[in-house]
């Protein structure tokens, strides 16, 4: 290394999302790594929320009930986690609000010690009518288990700053 190079500024870069223009419409987002869930994972949430189903907590009445006959993750976790996983990649430091979320769906059950994985495509973007420098970005996300099998769908649309004027 030269002085030269010691004395250079070092050119740091913050992790964040994307902003609205650096979206893609059809792109397909991975999200990785995955997340495994666990057993404490699921009771924890399930009874933080003040979910009292059977199905999450009590797993000597869950065998007694068709068609699954086991305890299973809830639904709530796998969506939270689902959306969760897309963060880092997409909405970090640039989300200003999630508007709603439509087309809900949970395709197939999560079980202990599944692991989560997510995927993204970007449906649409537009620039916000009401609110300068920011836009409405329209997200499909899906999980998949370890199987592929897929567990969990939602649109999501979200409010995005624009690329700050510098």
């Amino acid at each position: 290394m030269s002085d030269d190079d010691r004395t250079r500024p070092v050119r740091r870069v913050i992790q964040r999302g994307l902003w609205v223009e650096e979206f893609e419409v059809g792109a397909i987002y991975e999200h990785r790594p995955g997340r495994t869930v666990t057993e404490a994972d699921n009771v924890l949430f399930t009874t933080l929320t003040m979910n009292t189903q059977p199905l999450h907590l009590d797993q000597a009445e869950s065998e007694q009930l068709a068609p699954f006959h086991d305890r299973l993750v809830n639904s709530m976790f796998t969506l939270s986690t689902l959306v969760g996983l897309s963060v880092a990649q997409l909405t970090q430091g640039t989300i200003v609000a999630n508007l709603g979320f439509s087309e809900v769906s949970f395709p197939a059950p999560m079980r202990h010690g599944d692991t989560l994985y997510a995927e993204t495509l970007i449906v649409d973007k537009r620039a916000s009518r009401s609110r300068p420098g920011e836009g409405v970005v329209t997200m499909r996300h899906i999980a998949r288990n370890q199987d592929g099998a897929e567990v969990a769908v939602a649109v999501r649309q979200t409010l995005v700053r624009m690329i700050p004027d510098e």
